[in-house]
């Protein structure tokens, strides 16, 4: 799983800074304001979680592939998609059932950290 992981968090990274670009290039001027600030919300979460990602790669190194940071990696990579890909699609007018699913990849990025959390508290030191 940690190379997995490692291809999800570099992944990630690069098209956060292609798509971070594509908002601070191609859509000003393009979509409402609103819209272009929930775009900005979901590429800057989207980075935030591909470090952390990277983060339990090294991790994984460390102290070998945990449960708990297995399943942290996981929740880091579905919220992502959920929380960021729900911001992408209704900037770019898609259906409005995203709406309630960007909420549901808050949950899941916070699940994440939860756990971490866990994690941290099961090492022997």
């Amino acid at each position: 799983m940690t190379k997995l992981y490692l291809f999800l968090a570099a992944l990630l990274g690069g098209s956060g800074v292609m798509l971070g670009a594509f908002g601070a290039h191609g859509l000003r001027g393009r979509v409402a304001d609103n819209l272009l600030e929930a775009y900005r919300t979901g590429v800057l979460y989207q980075m935030l979680h591909a470090l952390a990602l990277l983060g339990v790669v090294l991790l994984m190194q460390h102290w070998g592939e945990r449960t708990a940071l297995l399943v942290t990696g996981a929740l880091f990579a579905i919220g992502v998609l959920l929380f960021s890909g729900s911001l992408y699609g209704l900037t770019f007018g898609g259906p409005r059932w995203l709406g309630p699913v960007t909420p549901l990849g808050g949950l899941t990025l916070i699940g994440g950290w939860a756990a971490l959390a866990i994690a941290a508290l099961r090492l022997s030191e």
